[in-house]
C-alpha cells in the first residue's frame, strides 16, 4: 500500500509544509524503504535497488541517532509508530 508524500507530511510534520523536521525525513525514508524492500522480494537480481535500500537504511540510522541525541523521546516514539526494531 503506497502512501504518498503529502498525507506522510501531514501525518508526521507539524504543518502540510513542514518537509524538513527530522520525523518527517524519517518517515519518508521509511515508506521509500519499505516500497524498494517489496520491489527487492520480486526481483531478487537487482543489485543496483540493493545498494540503493542498503544507502537508505544507513541514512536513516543517521537520522534517528541524531533524534535519540537530540531528544530521546522523540526517537522512541517515531520508533514505535513506524514499528522500527532497535
Amino acid at each position: 500500500m503506497k502512501i504518498n508524500k503529502a498525507e506522510i507530511v501531514k501525518m508526521y510534520g507539524k504543518n502540510e509544509q513542514d518537509t524538513g523536521s527530522i520525523e518527517v525525513q524519517i518517515a519518508l525514508l521509511s515508506e521509500r524503504i519499505n516500497n524498494l524492500t517489496e520491489h527487492l522480494k520480486a526481483n531478487k537480481q537487482d543489485k543496483h535497488s540493493t545498494r540503493g535500500l542498503n544507502k537508505m537504511v544507513s541514512n536513516r540510522k543517521k537520522l534517528l541517532d541524531y533524534l535519540a541525541e537530540q531528544d530521546i523521546e522523540r526517537a522512541r516514539a517515531i520508533k514505535a509508530k513506524l514499528g522500527i526494531r532497535g
